[in-house]
């Protein structure tokens, strides 16, 4: 039976397959170990086999695995990849290293608040949900940038979160359909992509290099459409209890 470091293993060699398929370096993807509903236990298993980028959806449930596991907090990054709530968004500045998923100006302005608070400057990355799915969180971009409506109102968001201090946007993150055939999420990967490039050239000042897109079903299409981040859970865990 494989332990959780040999489904580590199996997983980054995967992830080398991929980049390399595309011409890519695998050291420019972060594998992001997620961890939700999986106790400090094992999650120390998968930190003393090299995972120090660490997922959580629920900022309740992190709160005590991040006190647990405090000894190795200074090797660890801590990212929160579920839908935040305003009202958990000042434990979640203080717990955090890196949020993916702001899906709004208000969050944002939320967000920041706390972070001038704190005194410190938060790395965010913006949700965008350009598969036009309805159960999806995010920015509404369905279409991407051929969607001028929705990239009208789109715009003015982005330059009023460019314009908080203490926020600092690093990229993009998104969550494709679930499908049988990888090469179906491909596009919207790419569409996500797309996107990106145009908010770079738009907005060269902020820092739009991270792409967090792709999860143990759907990564090695995530990394052929460009993802810097991959999140991946029940590869490395098994199912959730």
């Amino acid at each position: 039976m494989s332990t959780i470091a040999d489904r580590i293993a199996h997983v980054r060699a995967r992830i080398a397959e991929a980049a390399e398929q595309a011409g890519r370096r695998p050291a420019d993807i972060t594998l992001v170990t997620v961890t939700k509903t999986h106790p400090p236990e094992r999650i120390a298993e998968a930190i003393a086999a090299g995972s120090l980028d660490l997922g959580e959806n629920r900022v309740q449930e992190a709160i005590a695995k991040i006190a647990t596991l405090a000894a190795d907090h200074s090797r660890l990054r801590w990212h929160l990849i579920g839908h935040l709530q305003r009202n958990k968004a000042r434990v979640a500045v203080e717990s955090f290293d890196l949020i993916h998923s702001v899906d709004s100006l208000r969050l944002a302005e939320t967000l920041n608040r706390h972070a001038s608070d704190l005194g410190r400057r938060l790395a965010i990355l913006l949700q965008l949900n350009v598969s036009g799915e309805a159960s999806k969180e995010g920015f509404d971009l369905s279409g991407g940038l051929r969607n001028h409506a929705a990239l009208d109102q789109f715009l003015p968001q982005i330059e009023a979160i460019l314009a908080l201090p203490a926020l600092e946007i690093c990229g993009l993150m998104t969550i494709a359909p679930i499908v049988e055939d990888l090469d179906a999420a491909r596009p919207v990967f790419a569409e996500l992509r797309t996107v990106r490039d145009e908010l770079a050239r738009r907005y060269p000042n902020a820092d739009w290099h991270a792409l967090s897109m792709g999860m143990t079903d759907d990564f090695p299409a995530a990394i052929a459409e460009g993802a810097t981040i991959v999140r991946v859970g029940r590869a490395i865990f098994g199912e959730r209890p």
